[in-house]
């Protein structure tokens, strides 16, 4: 089941990252708390509701791939598609995408801790993530079948944890866990 978990603003310090200080404001502007699973739904564009369109994020994943054309990872591209054109941001810095590639390999392999208390969070956000978007596989498609094997088993014992259990030993990862649970919706 979802997570219900609210999200309460505990500051809202500027961060540096235009959208992520445009959510800030957007939380703290908000009169009741809202569900992490509300909150993705509504910034991601993902739902539409009339009484809530203020607190959407306009043109997000546009916003979120120019970031990354600007920091050099995504380019630019026209493609044609039969009838008309379209934007694609294919990657430009295949070493960092490899970099991440291999980093998450080895979370769950030469560096697995078989605990997720004890993953570092960033790792255990990227997996989460990598999940969400349907592309783990892709992650460990260049391992031997043994490797990928226990890759994969190793991630799906992971991510079939309880969230709920998982958030409330805290250690600063509710919020992962609380993602992975509107995922898993």
């Amino acid at each position: 089941s979802p997570c219900s978990c609210q999200v309460l603003l505990k500051s809202d310090a500027p961060t540096g990252d235009v959208l992520l200080d445009e959510t800030l404001r957007h939380i703290k502007a908000t009169e009741t708390a809202e569900t992490v699973q509300t909150w993705i739904e509504l910034l991601t564009g993902e739902t539409w509701n009339p009484f809530k369109l203020q607190y959407q994020l306009r043109n997000v994943r546009e916003r979120l791939a120019k970031a990354l054309v600007e920091k050099g990872i995504l380019t630019t591209e026209k493609q044609n598609f039969l009838l008309f054109d379209m934007t694609t941001h294919p990657v430009s810095n295949a070493s960092e995408k490899q970099r991440l590639v291999k980093k998450l390999q080895e979370s769950v392999l030469e560096r697995w801790v078989n605990d997720p208390q004890r993953m570092e969070r960033r790792t255990l956000a990227l997996l989460v993530l990598a999940h969400a978007s349907d592309v783990l596989e892709n992650v460990f498609a260049n391992l031997a079948d043994d490797k990928y094997d226990v890759a994969m088993n190793r991630t799906k014992d992971l991510l079939d944890m309880d969230p709920e259990v998982e958030a409330a030993k805290a250690r600063g990862t509710e919020m992962i866990w609380a993602v992975l649970a509107a995922f898993n919706k």
